[in-house]
């Protein structure tokens, strides 16, 4: 066998050839050209076209941002600096150095601008255990740059020392709970709301307290209802006695404990909030209570109990068959007529309340097309398992079904977000629209166009965009398949 193996093969290897370097072509750069701008002539002739309209585009902004003017106080003022350059399609920054402060607060008082600054500090340290519960390093990053940014935006608006230590010394107590014991900073988004509401409007200190006994009534009838009417029965009755509270008691009762005891702040009127304030109360607000609403109806639409299934059913179809804008005005115009004589709705709180009617009825159907795409195999699972309805919903069905829908939901607070500026047409002051159009009608900036627009787009861009790159990496962070 060998000799005939040695005539027959005139050579055989015994040494491995050295990697050679692959083909230009076929590495770097130049690959990553071939294939995914020049793979075919069609693919060729788009990447062409494109970079010719960009060129386009490109050739009329850049400079028109590159001769951008911030030192003029008037549109004339800056037409003048920029014509003494020799370029007169500057952009004239000046408005938003001017009027920042309208578009970032509206006609929000200045000496109280500290408020709103800590409440938007504190809405990141209550968000921080909603979306990285127990992770230390995140909470202490997320709680230190709120400090940093609020500190430095009382330092610019030139507060004083004292307001500076109160703010400072509350901000770093709460990023010291956040390295030592984050999971305790729950306790913070649990009383954010009614801490939120004194800050942003003042007044008593007894209204928001007294406002959450009413959450106090639906805990107590969970806890001692529950042998007796069940969970769904128990909540329920809860919410019934707690709406009760809230018109009938809530007002009288705050009224006598400030007559009691006058704490508080110097209250505020809903028409000075305006801008991103604004924009971000009602966004913020609205997404945090349409998402469990959406997941109720969800469920409700799937129930076999037909009251519940139709009341659910009329709900969705209702809210998702009427425009967004009428229902703006229905709590503009109309909602005030079905509660008590006397009884004093603010504009903004009826504002977020259809506001977010209207998410959770969009969210509902995003969230039961994740109950749907789930296998018949999970439900008779927890069936097998002993599990009631609501813990088979809590540990099995709704972590999947949400874990589905999360594309969906994000896109849908997105949009939320960005319709806030709707509540222009019902008399407040949204940053696109309200306070736009004001700064437009001032005689010093008659004629400006571009660049508000610009600022606020850019602003809305970057929150919104903000939103999707967490809700990609909480995919990723889910994601339990095989890679």
């Amino acid at each position: 066998m060998s000799d005939t193996h040695a005539q027959t093969v005139r050579f055989v290897r015994d040494t491995m050839l050295p990697a050679a370097t692959a083909p230009v072509g076929e590495r770097g750069a130049v690959k990553w050209l071939r294939e995914n701008l020049f793979a075919g002539p069609w693919n060729s002739a788009l990447t062409i076209l494109a970079i010719f309209v960009l060129y386009q585009a490109l050739s009329s902004i850049i400079p028109w941002l590159l001769n951008s003017m911030w030192n003029a106080g008037s549109l004339s003022e800056c037409r003048e600096i920029l014509a003494a350059k020799g370029d007169t399609s500057g952009a004239c920054w000046g408005v938003i150095r001017t009027r920042w402060h309208q578009y970032m607060f509206g006609f929000y008082p200045p000496d109280l601008y500290w408020r709103p600054l800590l409440a938007f500090g504190l809405l990141f340290i209550a968000l921080s255990p909603v979306l990285y519960y127990g992770s230390r390093q995140a909470a202490t990053a997320i709680a230190g740059a709120a400090t940093a940014f609020v500190l430095l935006a009382l330092l610019g608006l030139g507060e004083g020392a004292g307001r500076l230590a109160v703010v400072g010394g509350v901000l770093l107590a709460l990023t010291a709970l956040a390295w030592v014991a984050p999971k305790k900073l729950v306790w913070v988004t649990a009383l954010y709301a009614p801490v939120c509401f004194l800050l942003l409007w003042g007044g008593s200190v007894w209204s928001p307290v007294v406002a959450l006994l009413g959450f106090g009534l639906i805990v107590a009838a969970y806890i001692w209802g529950q042998g007796v009417l069940g969970t769904v029965g128990s909540v329920g009755a809860g919410i019934v006695l707690a709406v009760l509270f809230w018109i009938y008691i809530d007002v009288p009762l705050a009224i006598a404990l400030s007559a009691v005891v006058p704490i508080g702040l110097q209250p505020v009127a809903s028409n000075e909030f305006g801008g991103f304030l604004l924009a971000i109360i009602i966004g913020v607000t609205a997404i945090s209570f349409s998402l469990p609403l959406g997941i109720l109806l969800a469920l409700g639409r799937q129930s076999n109990l037909f009251i519940v299934k139709t009341l659910s059913v009329g709900f969705i179809e209702f809210i998702r068959g009427v425009p967004l804008i009428t229902l703006l005005f229905t709590a503009s115009l109309l909602l005030q007529y079905f509660l008590p004589p006397g009884t004093n709705f603010d504009i903004i709180l009826r504002v977020i309340i259809l506001v977010t009617f209207f998410a959770a009825a969009y969210l509902a159907e995003v969230i039961r097309g994740g109950l749907a795409a789930l296998p018949r195999g999970q439900y008779e699972a927890a069936d097998a398992l002993g599990l009631d309805y609501w813990q088979a919903q809590r540990l099995i069905i709704l972590p999947q079904a949400l874990k589905i829908s999360i594309p969906g939901i994000v896109s849908t607070f997105i949009g939320l977000f960005k319709d806030t500026t709707l509540v222009s047409f019902v008399g407040l002051m949204d940053p696109l629209r309200g306070v736009t159009q004001i700064v437009r009608a001032d005689l010093d900036w008659k004629g400006i166009y571009w660049e508000p627009y610009v600022f606020v787009g850019a602003l809305f861009f970057v929150m919104c965009y903000g939103m999707s790159q967490y809700s990609q990496y909480l995919e990723r962070k889910l994601r339990t398949d095989h890679r």
